[in-house]
């Protein structure tokens, strides 16, 4: 469909080569061999040098090594009781952490919420989870804009404007759905939207929503293993067991987490719910 020279791929004319858009239209209004200024370098490296931050402090610092059920186990006290005497200091923290983990695409956000879970509770700890995420994916986003979206655009040319094409003429939808179902990894999901020209407005809200209903059962199930960890940390404040010995699956299955997952499973079928609701209403 053209209008006033430009053109607007279709839903279901996703990949359509019946509409083509010059290469041109995924660059910069400057162009991209443009001569850029001091600001506009600042913009496109600020990302990116957070990101390098962040990925080394998360080594540097020794998080990585706390991210394990046994450990946090172990940990559980001192934790507990810092969080008690540093509240908002405690949840500034994990929110700065899960932004570190995120924007640096570590893997072990999922075991970070249900640590958030287990020691903030299924709604704080839901609500810090949020925050953390969305921010850290937006920087992703971001350091993804400024770096490959021009360089992709050059390389594929018109295939990969006629799919940004189709993909930002309904974006609301489509980053509902990646977001609601999670089938791609999480950090695919934050880069590939930059590629494509996604808005940042509409990628940082529908980040935000979309990731709820996950987020939810993962906080909930690490509030699940409150009794199972507390009992843990009195073992160690002992030294006897089952403390130092591996926590089995057995030990960690416990209602919240049944309960959790079933909230995952229904979440992974929202979208297709939607579809249908949409149909309807048509």
């Amino acid at each position: 469909m053209q209008n006033n020279g430009l053109c607007i791929a279709p839903l279901n004319g996703l990949f359509s080569a019946q509409c083509k858009i010059k290469p041109k239209d995924m660059t910069d209004s400057t162009g991209s061999n443009a001569k850029k200024t001091f600001p506009q370098l600042v913009k496109q490296w600020v990302p990116v040098a957070l990101l390098i931050t962040a990925f080394v402090a998360f080594f540097a610092s020794g998080l990585y090594e706390m991210l394990t059920l046994d450990e946090l186990a172990r940990r559980y006290g001192d934790l507990d009781a810092f969080i008690g005497r540093n509240f908002w200091g405690a949840v500034l923290g994990a929110i700065a952490i899960y932004i570190l983990v995120t924007a640096a695409s570590l893997p072990a956000a999922t075991l970070l919420s249900i640590a958030i879970g287990l020691m903030f509770g299924w709604a704080l700890g839901a609500t810090i989870i949020v925050i953390g995420a969305t921010l850290g994916a937006s920087i992703l986003f971001l350091v993804a804009r400024s770096l490959l979206r021009d360089f992709f655009s050059k390389k594929a040319g018109d295939k990969l404007n006629i799919m940004a094409a189709g993909f930002r003429d309904d974006a609301v939808s489509y980053m509902l759905f990646l977001r609601l179902a999670a089938i791609f990894p999480f950090f695919v999901v934050n880069f590939v939207p930059a590629i494509l020209g996604v808005r940042f407005f509409t990628f940082f809200w529908t980040t935000a929503i979309g990731i709820i209903p996950g987020t939810i059962a993962y906080a909930f199930a690490g509030e699940g293993l409150r009794s199972i960890v507390g009992d843990r940390a009195v073992a160690c404040a002992r030294n006897i067991a089952p403390c130092g010995q591996p926590l089995a699956p057995g030990d960690i299955i416990t209602t919240e987490m049944l309960i959790a997952f079933i909230l995952l499973a229904l979440v992974s079928l929202m979208p297709v719910i939607l579809k249908k609701m949409r149909k309807k209403v048509r």
